[in-house]
């Protein structure tokens, strides 16, 4: 469609009329088409969707009302806030800049009538801190330039390869070094090549990713209008697409801060410079149909930045239902909490913690669980009764009982009680870099009737104290009635089994840091025999699977290779 813009003047002054004549405490109908009328420029068009928006957030019950078609949305001209991000690159904590603030809604309900929202720049689409009750249904998001950059093997020799890259590519090359940018001079800062099939539409097989570093690898444009690359030791192959996975997440799609009872139903996210979704502290969230992929048509192997979602210390239920999640260039889901570490003991109730979370992750009233870093086994609790922050990184936590004795310099703190219940159920995971799903709470996790496709390990149970500091250990997990088909078909280095353990734990011995889990009535149809490959582990069933191993693609590991690993486990009943 094409778009109106903000209202200005008299027509204005009619719009503020007709919203404020709704009688006051009742549902009110915001449509934004009301205040895109005469509008002209893209400023009116960002200050109509924020002037709105305001209004409906205000509104309690209020339902938000897309025109449908396509609206253009440029960073330029909306709304910036201070944020922390996690797992948010290059800085986790800076300034966003927000199309959609939902922050502080009640009851809101944001009808997308199919409507695509079309970015261009950095932009943050839809941001939710402290809001309840909020449903964003019935809409596209997508950007006119990926932070994702692909170009089409034209030739290749030893240390080189030729490149076609698509015609609204921006490229320049500064000291040498190839730099992507668009037309307004926005950089899209790459880390590493990457080669996918272009028949397969996928990671190409068994191949390597490459780190170039930070500075970008160098190049020179050609007289045949194509871009050489040059690579010392990386072997590419023509015809095939290579993808240059990006240094920064600047921006989520979606990014929801300590709210309840979230809704995104029949969302598509075509594109976005960062995670699809990311949600921390945040409780009941359901993504019902949601859809990650590339455009269709756009020639594009790849869609989000990022992980396709992820979920931080969030409580209640986390349910996936019937979602589709491919081409991102990262995992299709990861839910975890986080733990801080003591650098210091200053007194027998009072720790200096350290967390690369920053935000605050211990609050006075929290209930947090002592574990030792060297086995990842929790050992105690205590409740926080004060706080001084340091700074971002930095606290000063006392506890209200004394700390046990054993509790070291090393050793990491958790919410005690971010243990959502996790529903995965009637969802595909395909074609995307890394793994599936991981899978890091101690509530009751399902997963079930679902379609895996991955590059690495389709389910991967992770957490360690010493290094991603990401909190996990399961307690309460069934994996039932899913299709695992070719997975590990990517990078050897995303994972040794279909389904397996990668936990950061040192002391493996004295360890069973995940318990109960139960593997039933699914069917495992791929080229690698390889089915488990678990450790730290009590409670372990795998009964009434099907096992089928075939010849779709090659195979480096061993004929004589079993399905299954386990170490350091016990209480294990496997049966074919």
């Amino acid at each position: 469609m094409k778009i109106r813009k903000h209202i200005t003047g008299a027509a204005a002054l009619l719009a503020a009329a007709a919203v404020m004549s709704c009688s006051a405490g009742s549902p009110r109908e915001v449509r934004l088409d009301d205040y895109l009328e005469g509008a002209h420029t893209a400023c009116d068009t960002a200050m109509a969707i924020r002037r709105a928006v305001e209004y409906a957030v205000s509104s309690k019950g209020s339902t938000l009302v897309l025109p449908g078609g396509t609206l253009e949305i440029s960073d330029e001209y909306v709304k910036e806030k201070f944020l922390y991000i996690s797992n948010n690159y290059p800085s986790s904590d800076c300034a966003k800049r927000i199309a959609f603030d939902l922050s502080g809604a009640d009851g809101l309900t944001v009808e997308g009538n199919g409507t695509l929202l079309l970015f261009s720049g950095y932009v943050l689409p839809f941001h939710v801190e402290g809001a309840r009750n909020v449903t964003v249904r019935n809409l596209k998001v997508d950007f006119k330039r990926s932070s994702i950059s692909e170009g089409v093997i034209a030739d290749a020799g030893e240390g080189y390869s030729d490149l076609s890259f698509p015609h609204d590519y921006r490229i320049v090359f500064e000291s040498g070094a190839l730099v992507f940018m668009d037309a307004r001079g926005n950089r899209y800062p790459y880390w590493s090549l990457l080669e996918y099939d272009p028949v397969r539409e996928e990671i190409a097989h068994y191949v390597r990713e490459r780190a170039v570093g930070y500075n970008g690898i160098r190049g020179e444009k050609l007289d045949n209008g194509l871009v050489r690359i040059y690579h010392p030791g990386f072997s590419a192959a023509k015809g095939n697409v290579l993808v240059f996975g990006p240094l920064e997440r600047r921006a989520p799609g979606f990014f929801l801060e300590s709210s309840s009872g979230i809704t995104l139903e029949d969302v598509t996210m075509w594109q976005c410079p960062g995670m699809g979704v990311i949600a921390q502290r945040s409780e009941n969230i359901l993504l019902d149909r949601m859809v990650v992929e590339p455009a269709p048509g756009s020639g594009r192997l790849t869609s989000v930045g990022a992980d396709a979602t992820h979920f931080i210390n969030c409580r209640g239920l986390i349910h996936l239902r019937g979602c589709s999640f491919s081409c991102q260039w990262d995992d299709c889901t990861n839910i975890h909490g986080w733990y801080s570490v003591c650098r210091e003991r200053l007194s027998s109730n009072s720790l200096l913690l350290w967390s690369n979370y920053r935000t605050d992750f211990a609050v006075p009233g929290m209930t947090m669980e002592l574990v030792d870093h060297n086995n990842m086994m929790p050992y105690g609790k205590a409740v926080v009764r004060g706080v001084e922050k340091l700074n971002s990184d930095l606290s000063i936590v006392t506890f209200a009982e004394d700390l046990p004795e054993s509790l070291k310099t090393g050793d990491v703190l958790a919410d005690a009680d971010a243990d959502p219940d996790v529903i995965i159920e009637g969802c595909t995971f395909v074609k995307n870099r890394a793994r599936g799903i991981l899978i890091g709470s101690a509530g009751k996790v399902v997963v079930r009737d679902s379609y895996f496709h991955s590059a690495g390990s389709a389910i991967l149970f992770e957490g360690d104290g010493n290094f991603w500091f990401e909190r996990a250990g399961v307690r309460d997990v069934t994996i039932t009635g899913n299709s695992f088909v070719n997975c590990l078909h990517g990078s050897r280095e995303w994972g040794k089994a279909c389904i397996e353990v990668h936990s950061g734990i040192p002391d493996r011995e004295s360890s069973l840091y995940h318990s109960n889990i139960t593997v039933t009535d699914n069917l495992f149809d791929g080229f690698d025999p390889r089915i488990l490959d678990m450790y730290c582990v009590d409670g372990l069933v795998f009964e009434g699977n099907t096992i089928r191993v075939n010849s779709d693609y090659t195979s480096d590991v061993p004929a004589d290779a079993g399905h299954f690993v386990t170490e350091h486990c016990r209480n294990v009943r496997i049966s074919q």
